[in-house]
């Protein structure tokens, strides 16, 4: 993590300790926005994990949306790891 994302994680981590047992658990997304901005600033620093964030409390409002919403960047979001890559030359069969 950068030196800015460990200064932004801190208010979040003061949440998590202080009101999140006095809130409840009644989140509209998974992960929690929470755990959400940990993820976030973790895998992309200060900055984008800031922006990311911020965009994602913004969008924690009655009328917003609901459901599974991962940080963008993970393999559940949509990009490819090792074990959905091009097969090597060795693997591919040879046509006779």
């Amino acid at each position: 993590m950068s030196p800015l994302a460990h200064v932004l994680a801190l208010p979040v981590r003061a949440y998590r300790l202080v009101l999140s047992p006095w809130v409840g658990h009644a989140c509209r997304f998974q992960p929690t926005c929470s755990a959400y901005a940990l993820e976030a600033l973790d895998r992309h620093g200060g900055l984008y994990g800031g922006w990311l964030t911020a965009r994602r409390i913004c969008r924690c409002h009655p009328w917003g949306g609901q459901g599974y919403d991962p940080v963008p960047g993970t393999p559940d979001h949509g990009t490819p790891d090792d074990s959905q890559s091009e097969p090597t030359t060795s693997d591919k069969r040879s046509k006779p």
